[in-house]
């Protein structure tokens, strides 16, 4: 009895040095003792055994479900109606007997290191589970992680509270550089599944971790006083962050820089694991639209927003002539973010061809060099540009493939569970 006091205590110790329900741990040592019996005795069909384990008495047996018969015909599954009624009295044929088959002793040879192993082995799987549980309240916000290893498919592998983590390519910044043995801070994006079972997907790409960033940096964010209305990113290059005051004479833009840019230093230079720097331009948000437009193509300064469509949301954005090269960009990426970050079609003209084409009255759509020429109906849905991107990335342009997706509880990749409920919210 002492011994299995023991065991008791031991079970008590391992659940709270490994955060595992001890329930589970008595779970897993009742498996190890089925298949313990199948390996010395021979006992094929486990459901016909039931251990009882009542750890705070410190007991164990053992007992194996037999049918009483006249005519034993399977000694595993069955027990003579003599020999029944030596065990109970009142049992009849087609009666199902509960015997006691526990050894003597400490179970003697019942494959000990069998159930040592099957224990383990258990105990391996629910500290898994029981730490991916915990990261699940946890999806969403950043954590610092150690780089351990690299694979074949270049994921960068790491460890999140016990449970396994993975960062595939398209999740990382393509001009930072992971070494192994590195503490990096990653976005706790979503839980997925591989032929391994459950991992945490892990990203550095997605601007829901620069969001979470400036949440950790900016005091007045996390408090809502100051609020983010969207990011536009391309990692490792440029990013664009609308902000917006949600407290009177709280200086957004200000609040996001910090005393002597503090702030966003602190952010670029967790930006910076390269060679390369992330640039970052805050914007003003304003529910003037034009005035949101003029400010979405900073650095560069605009002269004049005009609405081209409204239902279309396609503008075109007069700069002058100095600054038409800054307004649109290295590649079109100003442009191309400002269009993101604001959801509208941007045409940008200088001002001198501006006033040509007003003098013949040729001010119309914007031209073919637009960052977004053709809209797909999933902006109606009013969801961020950074999600319809994702969607776009993945090969999904319409409600209709959208709501095929949704509807069949297929997963999308790039798209976490925040990002999934205001899909979920928007179909309705």
């Amino acid at each position: 009895m002492s011994d299995q006091i023991d065991i008791m205590s031991a079970i008590r110790q391992i659940a709270a040095e490994r955060k595992i329900d001890p329930d589970k741990i008595i779970e897993a040592i009742k498996q190890a003792i089925k298949t313990g019996f199948r390996n010395e005795y021979g006992v094929e069909n486990l459901d016909l055994l039931t251990v009882d384990f009542e750890p705070e008495k410190g007991f164990i047996a053992v007992y194996i479900t037999k049918k009483v018969v006249n005519k034993v015909n399977n000694p595993q599954e069955e027990i003579s109606l003599k020999e029944a009624k030596e065990l109970e009295p009142n049992v009849k044929v087609g009666d199902e007997l509960l015997i006691d088959i526990t050894p003597e002793g400490d179970f003697g040879r019942i494959a000990a290191q069998t159930a040592r192993q099957i224990i383990l082995q258990q105990l391996r799987e629910a500290e898994k589970s029981a730490a991916i549980s915990e990261i699940k309240e946890k999806l969403g916000s950043i954590e610092n992680v150690v780089v351990q290893r690299f694979t074949a498919k270049k994921e960068v592998i790491c460890e999140v509270n016990r449970a396994r983590a993975v960062m595939p390519p398209h999740e990382q910044v393509p001009t930072e550089f992971y070494k192994i043995g590195s503490r990096i801070k990653v976005l706790l994006k979503s839980i997925e599944e591989d032929e391994r079972g459950e991992y945490v997907l892990i990203s550095r790409a997605d601007p829901e971790f620069l969001e979470e960033l400036f949440r950790l940096e900016v005091p007045e964010i996390d408090s809502g006083s100051v609020e983010i209305v969207n990011i536009a990113r391309e990692a490792g290059s440029r990013a664009k962050v609308a902000v917006k005051s949600n407290a009177p004479g709280v200086d957004p833009i200000g609040a996001c820089v910090g005393q002597k840019g503090v702030r966003i230093n602190a952010i670029s230079n967790e930006l910076k694991l390269g060679n390369f720097e992330e640039k970052l331009d805050i914007i003003l948000w304003d529910e003037n639209i034009e005035v949101f437009l003029s400010n979405a193509i900073r650095p560069a300064e605009a002269i004049e927003a005009k609405i081209i469509d409204e239902k279309k949301k396609q503008a075109l954005i007069v700069v002058s002539d100095d600054q038409l090269s800054l307004a649109i960009g290295k590649d079109g990426q100003n442009v191309r973010l400002s269009s993101k970050l604001t959801g509208w079609d941007l045409d940008i003209v200088g001002e001198s061809e501006y006033k040509k084409q007003k003098q013949g009255n040729k001010i119309s759509k914007p031209s073919k060099d637009s960052s977004k020429e053709n809209k797909s109906d999933l902006e109606s849905l009013g969801l961020s540009s950074r999600i319809i991107n994702a969607l776009q990335k993945v090969g999904i342009e319409n409600l209709e493939d959208l709501r095929s997706k949704i509807e069949n509880n297929e997963k999308i990749e790039g798209i976490g569970e925040k990002s999934l409920e205001e899909i979920k919210k928007a179909l309705v």
